[in-house]
């Protein structure tokens, strides 16, 4: 069928043709900017987080079924849910904007002295 199209499909060698058309909108400059790598960090964390809502969804639709067992094994996942979103919290990985001046300097002075 794809073989059957392309040999039977009409040809443009129009300019207009070669170009994405998107939305009606004219593309202006380079398409391929590279993204800073928070951005695909804040992507696999949401990704992470996402996946194991589903897991706790799952949890409470057989709430009734797995009873005490499945509590305690749900209180264990969310606990290490909770400490991984601390460290990421503590690290600096939620942050999506630039450090503030001076944050990260435990003595501002560039020549050493206080």
């Amino acid at each position: 069928m794809l073989t059957l199209s392309w040999l039977l499909g009409e040809r443009h060698e129009d300019r207009a043709t070669a170009e994405p058309f998107e939305s009606g909108i004219v593309t202006v400059g380079f398409a391929r900017y590279r993204f800073p790598v928070k951005f695909y960090l804040i992507a696999m964390f949401f990704v992470v987080f996402d996946l194991e809502s589903v897991f706790i969804f799952a949890w409470a639709v057989a709430f009734r079924e797995v009873g005490w067992a499945g509590y305690i094994e749900v209180a264990l996942f969310l606990g290490i849910l909770l400490a991984a979103l601390a460290y990421l919290w503590r690290s600096g990985g939620l942050e999506w904007g630039p450090a503030p001046r001076g944050r990260y300097l435990a003595n501002p002075d560039p020549t050493g002295r206080r």
